[in-house]
């Protein structure tokens, strides 16, 4: 071998082994300059770019099958090169597009497999999949029940040449673990929880969870921008609103130390726009992925003030209802009656005929303005009570079987009958209901409970003891119904999910009972990303969240433990005989 084909094969095995280990980088930036000086963050994100190497005529099969991961790997990046590995016939087939697998780092290859007869050379490679990212950029953990373990196979021939090309592969990219945390980043775009023509308006923000790929050609504020304009993905399709109308473009964005400006074009007409709707998903969608902190957004349109009277400007600081201000007061039920937990850990029972103990009443669930507290009977139904001395116990959903009842911020109250494989929902407010509401894919299914989150717009239910999954309300008035079902987690071998609980409308507590002993998991229901929170010798019984607060009731001396976030410990409250802690909603 010559000298200079020696180092030329260095380099390629340097390059080659950076590449598919996700480290052949190039630092790039975003195309404008940002001054940072007193923002904290920026309105770009540092990223490491991909270099791709063509192949080379002296490779053999494996070295051609590892250029070609890390050529998919910068494919968005440079797709020019992945094609030179492909031969003529499969550069017609092959399509990048559809979900992109991804795998983990440790995958290994199997032998080659030759057929001399055909002429071609079968490459293998086995590993585990861990995901995939769909094409609405939905991040989709392989779950407990899939089995994991993956084998890609590759099929190689030599062209005229000598060299090997590949002539078979299945469609679309195959990423590692690395590959994806180089290039994409996990982010939270928000949306309305309605439409702006409805009564009453939008008054919280949804959170979806995607993963967006960097473009090293433009500011990954741009990027998160451009992808809110497109729409909710999947999971909330049909169920929540966007004010930013088909056709609108990011013309530019640049920014200064205490401004962004924010250049769209397309068909709004300024006076009818909903600009607090667009203001708040601006505003979190930027805030939340660490983006533009502390400045002032201003919205242009063409290039002029988006109002002919004025600028339309985000503050930079969102107000709080929008994300959720509920009623952190924490209430609890013993003995049948519901007590509320005053600061000094005490329990007073509740005004009204849910603070009085009686046996004939479980499962409560108190209204977004605690003005009603509902409960399942034991002689069955759904019943509801005014929290005011003068309120008495009414019928609001008929039935004997019938899950637990869950409030909706908007006053109906929620339950699954179990009997008649149906969603029920009434409006005690208004002295509406009960009726029935769509729900196509719980038909048949063992649903054992049902939970409405905070926003008024997802929704989580247990299949018997073992799978929770999570949909969305969609339509609204006469065409409601829950939709958008996706399996959130699972669980097998013995082991059986005892409890849920929304923490908001992005995270939902799953209290999971194990032979070797319990754990809480808290997931992130827009990827499935789950945090297990440290276990208590005590063992569990009931949930309740709200925000950072976690609260549980043990089975054995039926009492509150505090979850501490920044201690990563259990503490008790002084409150006993509990049965069920609560918050309002969730």
């Amino acid at each position: 071998m010559t000298r200079s084909r020696r180092l030329r094969a260095a380099a390629f095995a340097l390059a080659l082994f950076t590449a598919v280990a996700g480290c052949a980088v190039i630092p790039v930036g975003g195309p404008f300059p940002v001054d940072e000086a007193g923002s904290g963050d920026s309105v770009t994100v540092p990223f490491q770019r991909m270099v791709a190497v063509a192949p080379q005529p002296d490779w053999g099969p494996q070295q051609v099958v590892e250029g070609l991961l890390a050529a998919m790997a910068a494919y968005h990046d440079d797709p020019s090169v992945l094609p030179g590995y492909l031969t003529e016939e499969a550069r017609r087939v092959w399509k990048p597009d559809g979900a992109i697998t991804v795998i983990d780092n440790s995958f290994r290859f199997g032998e080659l497999i030759e057929d001399k007869e055909k002429r071609e050379t079968a490459v293998t490679v086995q590993g585990n999949k861990i995901a995939q990212i769909n094409e609405d950029d939905t991040y989709v953990p392989v779950s407990r029940s899939d089995d994991p373990k993956i084998t890609r196979q590759f099929t190689l021939v030599k062209d005229a040449s000598g060299a090997y090309r590949v002539n078979g592969l299945q469609q679309g990219l195959l990423l590692t673990d690395a590959d994806v945390r180089r290039a994409y980043r996990p982010t939270n775009l928000y949306y309305l929880n309605g439409s702006s023509g409805a009564d009453p308006q939008p008054d919280r923000l949804v959170v979806d969870r995607v993963r967006l790929r960097i473009d090293p050609d433009k500011s990954f504020a741009q990027t998160i921008i451009e992808r809110l304009i497109e729409g909710p993905t999947s999971a909330l399709q049909g169920a929540v609103g966007n004010e930013f109308p088909d056709g609108v473009r990011v013309r530019w964005i640049r920014s200064s130390e205490d401004r962004v400006l924010i250049n769209v074009s397309g068909p709004f007409n300024p006076l009818s726009t909903f600009t607090q709707g667009i203001q708040a998903q601006l505003r979190a969608s930027l805030s939340s992925n660490n983006l533009a902190n502390g400045r002032t957004l201003e919205v242009l349109l063409d290039g002029e003030q988006f109002f002919s009277s004025g600028s339309l400007t985000v503050p930079a600081n969102l107000p709080e209802s929008w994300l959720g201000s509920e009623d952190k007061q924490v209430f609890y039920t013993s003995d049948g009656a519901v007590f509320i937990l005053a600061p000094d850990g005490e329990g007073h029972p509740v005004t009204g005929p849910a603070g009085q103990p009686s046996e004939g009443y479980t499962g409560f669930a108190i209204s977004k303005d605690r003005d009603r507290i509902a409960a399942r009977s034991a002689a069955g139904g759904i019943w509801v009570t005014r929290h005011s001395p003068d309120g008495r116990w009414q019928e609001s959903i008929p039935g004997p079987d019938l899950t637990d009842p869950s409030w909706h911020r908007d006053g109906s109250l929620w339950t699954f009958d179990r009997r008649n494989d149906a969603v029920i929902r009434s409006h005690p407010v208004v002295g509406r209901g009960p009726e029935r509401i769509a729900a196509p894919a719980l038909r048949g299914q063992d649903v054992t409970s049902l939970r409405m989150a905070r926003d008024g717009v997802r929704v989580a239910v247990t299949v018997g003891d073992s799978e929770v999954q999570v949909g969305a309300l969609t339509g609204g008035g006469g065409n409601a119904m829950l939709s958008n079902f996706q399996t959130l987690t699972t669980v097998s071998g013995g082991d059986e999910i005892v409890d849920i609980a929304w923490s908001d409308g992005g995270h939902l507590l799953v209290l999971v009972q194990t032979k070797a002993g319990q754990f809480v998991n808290e997931i992130n229901v827009g990827d499935g990303e789950a945090a297990q929170l440290p276990t208590t010798s005590k063992r569990l019984k009931r949930l309740a969240a709200l925000g950072d607060a976690i609260l549980a009731t043990t089975e054995e001396s039926n009492e509150i433990l505090e979850y501490s976030r920044d201690k990563r410990t259990w503490t008790p409250k002084p409150a006993t005989a509990v049965d069920h802690p609560l918050f309002t909603l969730g």
